[in-house]
């Protein structure tokens, strides 16, 4: 167990530059290829990266935010229903509850999308 926790340690205080390295030996002699940017992404650390903000990387998950369901409730509670995949009894919990998220960590294609089905039903729909 000790040497499992010590081991944990080394990977997460680990620089990009050893991850990198770390992953080049894992899918050069073993055939592993690590998930796309995941431990790169995790790498430097809460507070690390060096570069204060976020590097102006682009946002690339987003979260479809119901401001009030608008003039056609049924129409909005239908519209979250089919586009969740939610029964229509927590579609409803999730319009009765607004202002709250309808959807998080969705791709901004996927975010946008959902959000014009929304606004096309009458809800009061914005992305963060």
């Amino acid at each position: 167990m000790a040497e499992m926790k010590e081991l944990a340690e080394q990977l997460v205080n680990l620089t990009i530059k050893e991850v990198k390295e770390l992953a080049d030996i894992l899918k050069d002699e073993y055939g592993i290829e690590p998930a796309a940017g995941g431990a790169v992404m995790m790498a430097s650390g809460p507070g690390g990266g060096g570069e204060g903000g976020d590097g102006g990387a682009e946002q690339s998950e987003f979260t479809v935010f119901m401001n009030g369901a608008g003039g056609s409730k049924l129409q909005v509670v239908k519209t979250v229903k089919e586009l969740t995949g939610l029964g229509l009894k927590e579609a409803k919990a999730i319009v009765d509850g607004a202002p709250g998220p309808v959807k998080e960590a969705l791709p901004k294609a996927d975010a946008e999308a959902m959000l014009a089905k929304l606004q096309e039903a009458g809800a009061d729909v914005e992305l963060k």
